[in-house]
């Protein structure tokens, strides 16, 4: 096996041209639910047309796998949250392509393996738009076929150009990939700027008071986290100690723009209101909508109505602001009659963690929570927490509740999406999987890499192989990183948590699945 190990490696990091295979099926303007994709094994007859569904993407932000009461929790119960999972699918191995936000996000939104984008990983608040204009999107699919799509809620997928000027138009952003509004953050609530953008301008700017932003130095005269810690509210534990704002430093330096900050305890309210406004506004179209919310990412400030009701500190009271706000949503939709032909997805962008910045107690008050629900690792983790997350998917009109153990992965919603709506996906990396989305096969993915910055993991059937890799063996945040000078390979069905390697008694096995990932790479 060392050979093989060695002949990995040196190729590990190679970056090679690739060439995209496209072979897609094209589909009537007649729904027809029909797995399609290659890696589907079991297809399903056809059913009655339907109108056009509308589908609602709501994505959390480090929210784990345990944190969730239709997933385990005890200790935190998510009874809105737990609706999707109790009235549609609710998936026991559903996936983000990587420990981190930016990469899963992109390939949520792209349908391309991060690994393929050297961009692809954390961003800085400043930095350009992430994505390729023209190239398909998810939103850019269901645009063409007449779908009137929307971004609602945290963005950190780079917006404008390497020189731009916030007090301007700011493109290329979300509308150029295939949205038709848009309601971000600029980047995080941790990261500056401050500020919400809807469409190309930041909301609520005063002219008169221009918005400066760097990522270098601060401006002279403004306060800091570092020095001015007597202005804080919430302390930095590491990091996240520039630019002060709402008694909250952050990463990060801005000037002026005084009338369009947002104010953290507000921010729920705020996507809310919008994403409701979305859905009121098109009601008559299909549409889609993108409503990626903030929460339980740092700075974990909840508004005055949920502080200290969790009992677990701001992680867990801001975990149960996100489930109000799930729930007023899909009150919303009951209300507005369109609930039944409406597509909602739940998941997040990937594992939880604790301690990622500020003096919260989201460690000394977690008591007998385990945001882990039984996995290893967690956020920026090689290991099976920093990606495998809650994922459920609710259609009644079409899907009957139930629990499946498919092989699922938020970077398949443009395949499969493109077969409901009847066209042609030309990303990558995404595959067909609508049939077992929909609960009417029990067979996803064979296969899935998990990563960013170089193939990091790779999972296939029950197995989850981790190549090996130089680094440290425990991360800034007391996660372990999965990173290892041996070849690591785990049976998660057996051992959930990971704590065999087997790859010693499985040589065959651990060559083939190299072998499957320079493929995959290089095709």
């Amino acid at each position: 096996m060392s050979e093989y190990v060695n002949n990995f490696e040196s190729a590990y990091f190679t970056n090679k041209k690739m060439q995209y295979t496209k072979q897609f099926l094209h589909l009537g303007l007649i729904f027809i639910l029909v797995s399609c994709g290659s890696k589907t094994k079991n297809s399903t007859a056809e059913e009655p047309s339907v109108s056009k569904p509308n589908i609602v993407v709501i994505y959390a932000d480090d929210l784990g796998y345990g944190d969730v009461s239709s997933y385990g929790s005890t200790e935190l119960i998510t009874p809105n949250i737990d609706r999707i999972a109790n009235e549609g699918m609710k998936f026991t191995n559903g996936y983000a392509t990587s420990p981190t936000c930016t990469p899963s996000r992109f390939s949520l939104l792209s349908g391309i393996y991060p690994f393929r984008s050297q961009r692809a990983k954390v961003l800085a608040g400043n930095a350009p738009l992430l994505f390729e204009v023209g190239k398909q999107t998810l939103p850019s699919m269901l645009q063409d076929a007449g779908y009137f799509t929307g971004v609602v809620g945290k963005w950190h997928l780079g917006l404008g150009d390497e020189n731009m000027d916030w007090n301007k138009e700011i493109k290329p952003g979300p509308l150029e990939i295939g949205f038709n509004y848009s309601y971000v953050m600029a980047s995080t609530n941790d990261r500056v700027p401050s500020v919400y953008v809807k469409n190309h301008h930041i909301d609520g700017l005063d002219p008169k008071d221009p918005i400066e932003v760097s990522y270098r130095e601060n401006f002279e005269g403004e306060p800091t986290g570092k020095e001015n810690p007597e202005l804080l509210k919430v302390h930095p534990s590491h990091g996240h100690d520039q630019s002060i704002h709402n008694g909250i430093s952050r990463i990060g330096y801005m000037r002026g723009g005084k009338a369009a900050l947002f104010i953290d305890e507000d921010m729920n309210d705020d996507f809310l209101k919008e994403a409701k406004k979305f859905i009121n506004e098109h009601k008559d179209q299909p549409f889609f909508l993108f409503y990626s919310l903030h929460q339980p990412h740092v700075p974990r400030i909840p508004h005055p109505r949920f502080a200290g009701k969790s009992g677990l500190g701001p992680r867990g009271d801001v975990i149960l602001e996100a489930d109000w706000a799930v729930g007023q949503f899909l009150d919303e939709l009951d209300r507005l009659g369109l609930a039944e032909n409406t597509i909602v997805v739940f998941s997040s962008d990937n594992g939880p963690v604790l301690d990622d910045g500020y003096e919260d107690e989201a460690i000394t008050k977690i008591g007998k929570h385990t945001p882990l629900g039984g996995l290893r690792g967690g956020k920026y983790s090689k290991f099976d927490a920093g990606t495998h997350v809650p994922f459920m998917v609710r259609w009644p009109a079409q899907i009957k509740p139930g629990i499946s153990d498919a092989l699922v992965c938020q970077i398949d919603f443009t395949a499969s999406f493109a077969s409901l709506v009847g066209q042609e996906n030309l990303t990558p990396d995404s595959e067909n999987i609508l049939d077992a989305l929909i609960g009417k096969s029990k067979v996803g993915r064979e296969s899935l890499i998990l990563g960013s910055e170089g193939l990091t993991t790779y999972r296939k059937g029950e197995y989850i192989l981790i190549p090996p890799q130089k680094g440290a063996k425990r991360n800034w945040v007391d996660h372990e990183t999965g990173n290892d000078s041996i070849m690591q390979l785990y049976n998660v069905k057996e051992d959930r948590g990971q704590q065999f390697n087997i790859a010693e008694q499985h040589p065959e096995r651990v060559r083939g699945m190299l072998d499957e990932i320079e493929i995959i790479r290089n095709r």
